[in-house]
């Protein structure tokens, strides 16, 4: 055999050790993957694992399959949003038009933000899950800081299903809680609802899986930050008045975005 035969064997055995090292590298990228792919967790419980889909008992959201990419960053968010509430670095707040619960037209920065310290939590009123639990506590906490509601502090709840949930639908769920003054129910055109959703960290697209978290802030002071909706009402409230006083780390800058 020529010098040339002998390369030509060689280079052939070459081509098919690497091909066959490119096919074994994906096999094991794409079993990695799958194996990955199986996993569900909780938005807002990271400790809730789950090998196949189903929900958490918890909260009762829908638990999440997760990848690879989103597997890390969710426990990361959750340990900071719920088991250790902490201030986000920037929180934007945009100025859409808004129908609250007796239909008055407001622009949600201007109106309901500008200057205030709010609670904000996400609701609709056809939920029988997490929705009423939420309501409850906002209810127990309104009770709870008595006359502030509505002066020193503004309870918002934001509809996630705004083509169901008119205000007179909102109104009448409202009132089912004991809905008081300083405590006010938003809806309004999914385009605009949609972006005020994508701003607070709270776009889902199954109104089933919105967050139960409470988001809480010091438009005047800058400070924004958020803990678990069904979290313990002294808790809740001892947060807000933290927030109030801005006797929170690490304050936010918050910034008007007008339509």
């Amino acid at each position: 055999m020529n010098t040339r035969s002998i390369l030509s064997v060689l280079m052939l055995t070459l081509s098919m050790i690497v091909a066959g090292a490119v096919t074994q590298g994906q096999s094991l990228t794409a079993a990695v993957e799958k194996k990955v792919a199986q996993a569900y967790v909780c938005p807002m419980h990271a400790e809730v694992k789950s090998a196949k889909p189903g929900k958490c008992p918890k909260c009762k959201m829908d638990l999440r399959q997760v990848t690879t990419a989103t597997a890390a960053p969710v426990e990361k968010q959750t340990a900071n949003t719920v088991d250790s509430p902490r201030p986000n670095r920037r929180m934007v707040i945009p100025d859409v038009e808004v129908l609250d619960q007796d239909g008055n037209a407001l622009h949600f920065y201007r109106d309901l933000i500008k200057d205030k310290t709010v609670a904000i939590n996400f609701i609709f009123t056809n939920c029988t899950t997490i929705c009423p639990p939420l309501a409850a506590t906002f209810a127990r906490v309104q009770k709870e800081m008595g006359d502030k509601v509505g002066k020193d502090v503004h309870f918002i709840s934001i509809s996630v299903d705004p083509l169901t949930d008119t205000p007179e639908r909102l109104k009448a769920w409202g009132a089912k809680f004991k809905a008081g003054a300083g405590w006010t129910f938003v809806t309004g055109e999914k385009q605009e609802m949609d972006k005020l959703l994508n701003a607070l960290g709270a776009a889902v697209s199954k109104r089933e899986d919105h967050t139960p978290a409470v988001i809480i802030g010091n438009d005047s002071k800058g400070i924004w930050t958020r803990t678990y909706g069904l979290a313990k009402t002294s808790q809740i409230a001892g947060l807000i008045l933290d927030v109030m006083a801005g006797n929170v780390d690490e304050p936010a800058t918050a910034a008007e975005v007008k339509p």
